[in-house]
């Protein structure tokens, strides 16, 4: 939790900035993850009625969200691909980054479980186990956050899935939801964050399959695009809006939003 001298500092610098921004609007560059879980559909509304600034959000895949920041055509970024997030902020796109929120990753499959991985945690081995098998494994394939992921995981358990693209791996070039639902289309397995599958109104006869690795961990980030770059960005705006995410009051927020009573997302913005 914030110590209270900071809650007052941050509270009073958020509504002189709501009082100057009022009526503006800000882009925020985001993955489909966040968008397909309900997340903003919840947060920004409690946002907006305080701080008057309208926030659309953009959702693609991380990969295409940073080329979008990097272009200028957002005032914040919101992704999960860490390394790719501290590059944008070092090449000077964006100002500042920090850690927001983080859940974890989930392999789900079929219940007739072909590569027979059901109830593993270790994610390498599983992965080993389905390529071993041939099994159909359906990949985002949009270097998206969670495509990142996926093959920094398929790497680490010595497979190239690549080799075999077209055949048991097939890459969807879409986003999460758009995969789960070509996945479950085709009897293969899917690697997703956990959000986006509590959220998914189409598993069928599907389960979670592989879950529990600490590999599987994934933290999303927050970053205001750095005006220095790109001059049209409304940064007063876009640096409340972050401000708001990782204060006492956007933290709670973000730990509130259940889907089926269960918690999507789990704040851990640093405290100051």
């Amino acid at each position: 939790m914030l110590s209270k001298p900071y809650a007052v500092t941050a509270v009073s610098i958020f509504l002189a900035g709501a009082a100057t921004a009022q009526d503006m609007s800000i882009i925020v560059q985001s993955t489909t993850s966040t968008a397909n879980s309900g997340l903003y559909d919840y947060l920004l509304p409690i946002f907006q009625e305080t701080s008057g600034i309208q926030v659309n959000v953009v959702a693609v895949g991380t990969g295409q969200a940073i080329k979008n920041a990097q272009n200028c055509d957002g005032d914040v970024l919101l992704v999960h691909a860490k390394a790719s997030e501290e590059k944008f902020v070092s090449e000077g796109y964006g100002t500042v980054r920090t850690d927001l929120m983080y859940n974890d990753f989930v392999i789900v499959g079929p219940i007739s479980d072909p590569a027979v991985v059901s109830g593993m945690t270790d994610v390498q081995g599983a992965l080993g186990k389905i390529a071993e098998a041939g099994a159909l494994f359906a990949s985002r394939g949009d270097d998206s956050g969670t495509h990142k992921k996926e093959l920094s995981l398929w790497s680490s358990a010595g497979v190239d899935p690549t080799a075999s693209s077209g055949q048991w791996y097939r890459e969807t070039g879409s986003g999460m939801g758009a995969t789960l639902n070509a996945g479950i289309g085709m009897g293969a397995y899917v690697m997703t964050d956990r959000a986006t599958w509590i959220s998914f109104g189409n598993k069928q006869d599907y389960q979670i399959s592989v879950q529990g690795d600490d590999d599987m961990f994934n933290q999303y980030g927050v970053i205001p695009v750095n005006p220095e770059k790109c001059p049209s960005v409304h940064a007063d705006a876009a640096q409340i809006f972050s401000d708001w995410l990782v204060s006492s009051a956007g933290q709670d927020a973000i730990a509130s939003y259940k889907v089926a009573d269960q918690q999507l997302f789990f704040p851990n913005a640093p405290t100051k």
